[in-house]
């Protein structure tokens, strides 16, 4: 038995002992730093730090987690983009080999990542605005890294379009308009707007945000069936429990590898562009058809910019039926809407008269004129290519066109697509052949020719997807 009066040493000693040991514990936790994974599970974050090493073997089960930031540094106001994606990622981990596989291949490719960051750096505000609205996931606003790259012009061989990846038929069930003059499923803010809204939909049916996403990818009939076979077989009903096609069965784990390197990309030896958190771009309503070359020349803003934000249209103006949104850069909305309003009705839209004489064929006229055989067609209700000597034709030029189209009328027939001449030019075509990263903005930029003479002299659309080593021939100027 303790004697009564050395009770409160006793407990003075002891209380020094634990705090003590209690220190102790901390500083050894701090050394070792976070705690490690159970061994056989795949981490949620990466552990790919050198991406040589990555490439020849898997990463161990064991291989520990990238640090996270304090909590202090989350409650911060954000500094940029990338920290409110990161301060909103809430998907639940996943335990699959493919998790690994995408955070290499990332981390080998630093350079198509950065050319990536610099396409989301358009589109990536807007979209993170309307996730936080809807309360969804952060991670959901990385899903076009894997759907297109944050290309909106990119094209599937199964017909998808845009920055989401919508289906014709799909996008036409959530309000994307398609004609020849514009793509919603193309349209930044129409294809946001719906992609969010399917999103939902399919979280709301399935309650779970991996079969949504899994849905998104392979369509929600396709998950319906694949769950109510494992109900009835009294299998697991979590999305890797399922039967699914190979492409559906990494999506997720592409989706989570993308999110893994954003929460720490020097985890993995890489490095983001800051984005600044705020809006990129804003609206402006041209209210009626407007060339898109004359917004250019009023906006003092290059073609090429004004299509990267405006993709969704597909021609050289605004829809003649709507809609007659335009992006433009911050900053530029009051004197572009002050422009417009001053714009004289004749002067949107720019146009050619042509006499047809005989000989003449629909191809010929859209080559002279730098446009489209659809175009002439859609202008002048042609629906096959019948034309006859004396009918008049309304031809549609762009702005940036019009300089290139000549007075024919003294030609019985129009002459192949105009060509330079004197010294250094040919009579000949120049063939290109495609490469890595080249647009018909930039090929046609580069041989001083315009886009829309590019198109037709190939038979393709202003927007179409360029293939690696296609063949375009181009009559330089």
């Amino acid at each position: 038995m303790i004697p009564a009066r050395r009770v409160p040493a006793l407990v003075v000693l002891l209380a020094a002992l634990l705090l003590g040991a209690g220190c102790a514990s901390n500083s050894a936790v701090e050394r070792r730093g976070p705690a490690q994974p159970v061994s056989g599970h795949t981490p949620v974050v990466g552990t790919v730090a050198h991406a040589d090493m990555v490439a020849e073997a898997e990463p161990p089960a064991d291989a520990a987690r990238p640090a996270r930031k304090p909590a202090a540094d989350t409650a911060a106001p954000p500094i940029d983009v990338w920290d409110r994606i990161r301060a909103r990622m809430s998907l639940p981990a996943i335990d699959s080999p493919y998790v690994a596989k995408y955070e290499r291949w990332y981390a080998e490719r630093p350079e198509y990542v950065e050319r990536m960051v610099a396409r989301a750096s358009l589109y990536l505000f807007h979209i993170v605005e309307e996730v936080e609205k809807r309360g969804m996931p952060g991670e959901i606003a990385l899903l076009p890294a894997i759907e297109s790259a944050y290309r909106p012009q990119a094209y599937s061989h199964a017909h998808a379009a845009g920055l989401w990846q919508f289906i014709p038929s799909t996008g036409r069930l959530y309000g994307l308009k398609q004609n020849w003059w514009y793509d919603g499923r193309r349209d930044v803010i129409a294809a946001t707007d719906a992609a969010l809204n399917y999103l939902e939909t399919l979280h709301a049916e399935f309650g779970d945000w991996h079969l949504a996403l899994a849905a998104y990818n392979a369509g929600e009939n396709r998950i319906r069936r694949s769950l109510a076979y494992n109900k009835r077989h009294g299998m697991p009903l979590d999305y890797q429990a399922l039967d699914l096609k190979l492409e559906t069965e990494q999506y997720v784990p592409k989706l989570i590898a993308v999110a893994n390197i954003v929460r720490d990309p020097a985890a993995y030896g890489l490095a983001l562009a800051p984005i600044p958190n705020e809006p990129h771009f804003t609206v402006v309503d041209a209210g009626e058809q407007t060339d898109l070359g004359i917004v250019a020349e009023l906006s003092n803003t290059s073609v090429e910019e004004l299509f990267a934000l405006n993709p969704g249209y597909s021609r050289w103006a605004t829809a003649p039926g709507g809609p007659h949104r335009l992006l433009v850069r911050v900053g530029l909305e009051d004197s572009l809407s002050t422009a417009l309003a001053r714009l004289p009705d004749e002067k949107r839209m720019q146009w050619r008269r042509y006499e047809v004489r005989r000989g003449d064929t629909l191809a010929q006229i859209a080559r002279h004129y730098g446009t489209t055989v659809a175009a002439i067609q859609s202008t002048n209700r042609i629906r096959g290519h019948i034309i006859r000597a004396g009918d008049d034709l309304l031809i549609p030029v762009t702005s940036r066109t019009a300089p290139a189209a000549r007075t024919v009328a003294s030609r019985s027939t129009i002459p192949a697509p105009a060509r330079a001449t004197g010294a250094g030019g040919s009579t000949k075509p120049v063939v290109h052949r495609v490469r890595r990263g080249d647009t018909l903005w930039g090929i046609a930029r580069r041989y001083n020719v315009y886009i829309q003479q590019l198109a037709s002299w190939n038979g393709i659309g202003t927007s179409e997807i360029l293939r690696l080593g296609q063949a375009l021939h181009v009559w330089p100027n």
